[in-house]
């Protein structure tokens, strides 16, 4: 395994680009598809626990974990082994169509550790995209009715059932139509502090059942509700402490069955294995995929054992469940259930009181909000109006890549930090002190 000094982190040797990223650039521009969206010219070697090189030598402090992917960090050794004895034994045979046993174990253990206490079935596909593909047919088939609703500002994916449940940003969806029909939107919680308690009465919720319901999408139509615990692409928004109860609520009153989508909250990045642990939810879906594996390609839903009812052949996958992606996960449960949740909720806690700090030091340093490792700042035109400023959020991602810290964004003008949950404190302080840096060096006259 590839061993590094920790204090030499971030270690930057050359110009950003290096030479040999430079020539992998323009390789990479000849031949690959212009939709991928590079932040910043990155190009990796190697990684390992919250730590990239570059192809040039240069040392990055990891604050993005692949898309909050990499959840143990880059190849934990545990992670490594577990897949190097898998691929050694079995690479591929089909768990559509044949029995093998990493599946069946990942099976149990994900559904004897979804929350609540129905009996749960699994299903596994590549991606999350795919799952809430599959969570999409599945709430079809066994509710006999055909319309979603799902929220503004919600990413569920760019498959054309996940990008027709997204509410996002128009780049998703523009050129592309026309998308599934019969999925309605409506408003996410922003700051709303009218259900600050689980038992209080969710005017957000109360306003879907007044409005939506009753005008637009009759209930008695509606298959399933898709929410986000907490919305990730869409800006890291941490619903009110009533709003999951009252959702759960709502599609008790109708048979709707309520899908979670924890793509990007699950395994351990809240500061709990799942989000909706926070609210004391169970739903009836719940969608996964990223953090899961640590790195190797894998999704699944969970769904409650009476809703996982469709017949063979309704649907699958030829790669879903594959078994050397089915060791690293069985790896990366070990490993977040010894360790790794328990630190998320720490260094959580340690990310959160930084960010606080430099928001109450900078002007332009506006709302800060998150669970665990997953949180974000929004970067705010100072004034009045304390208005987004997408254009100092872009410029401070890359003045951190130039100073060896990997963000990215979220939302209208939001840093993102969703770094590995092996990240230290001392890592985390790192982190914390070179945007104070960028803050106040090279921002210093909008404050």
């Amino acid at each position: 395994m590839w061993q590094f000094d920790s204090a030499r982190v971030p270690n930057l040797n050359t110009p950003l680009p290096g030479p040999r990223a430079q020539a992998l650039l323009e390789r990479d521009q000849r031949y690959m598809s212009p939709s991928y969206t590079r932040i910043y010219p990155l190009v990796c070697a190697r990684g390992s626990g919250a730590v990239i090189e570059d192809v040039d030598g240069n040392l990055f402090l990891d604050f993005t974990a692949g898309i909050a992917v990499t959840s143990t960090g880059h190849c934990h050794p545990h992670v490594v082994a577990a897949i190097q004895d898998q691929a050694g034994k079995l690479l591929h045979m089909s768990g559509t169509d044949f029995y093998y046993e990493p599946q069946i174990d990942l099976a149990q253990r994900l559904a004897e550790l979804a929350p609540g206490g129905s009996t749960k079935r699994v299903f596994f596909t590549n991606s999350g995209a795919e799952a809430l593909e599959a969570a999409l047919k599945l709430a079809r088939w066994h509710t006999g009715r055909s319309r979603a609703l799902a929220f503004f500002g919600a990413f569920h994916g760019r498959t054309y059932g996940a990008m027709s449940l997204s509410g996002s940003k128009l780049v998703h969806r523009r050129g592309f139509s026309p998308l599934v029909p019969d999925i309605h939107h409506v408003p996410f919680p922003r700051g709303c502090q009218g259900c600050v308690n689980p038992g209080d009465v969710c005017a957000c919720v109360q306003q879907i059942e007044e409005t939506v319901l009753r005008r637009i999408a009759p209930p008695d139509e509606i298959a399933a509700l898709f929410v986000e615990p907490i919305q990730g692409e869409g800006g890291y928004h941490v619903p009110p402490a009533g709003f999951l109860p009252a959702l759960r609520g709502l599609c008790d009153r109708h048979g709707i069955l309520l899908v979670a989508d924890e793509v990007q909250t699950g395994f351990g990045r809240t500061g709990k294995l799942f989000a909706v642990e926070h609210w004391g939810v169970e739903p009836d879906i719940l969608c996964l995929a990223k953090g899961i594996a640590s790195g190797m390609p894998l999704g699944a839903i969970v769904a409650k054992g009476n809703v996982m009812d469709w017949p063979p052949g309704s649907h699958a996958s030829t790669y879903g469940g594959n078994p050397v992606s089915c060791r690293a996960a069985l790896a990366t449960l070990t490993l977040l259930e010894q360790e790794y949740i328990a630190n998320a909720a720490a260094r959580g806690q340690q990310l959160r009181a930084g960010l606080l700090e430099l928001q109450s030091k900078y002007a332009f340093a506006g709302d800060v909000r998150g669970l665990g490792l997953m949180q974000a700042m929004d970067m705010i035109q100072p004034g009045p109006g304390r208005a987004a400023d997408a254009a100092l959020r872009d410029n401070v991602v890359q003045a951190a890549f130039r100073r060896g810290l990997l963000l990215l964004g979220c939302g209208e003008s939001a840093l993102r930090f969703c770094p590995p949950l092996c990240i230290t404190a001392r890592q985390v302080q790192a982190a914390l002190s070179i945007l104070d840096t960028i803050f106040s060096v090279e921002f210093a006259a909008r404050a």
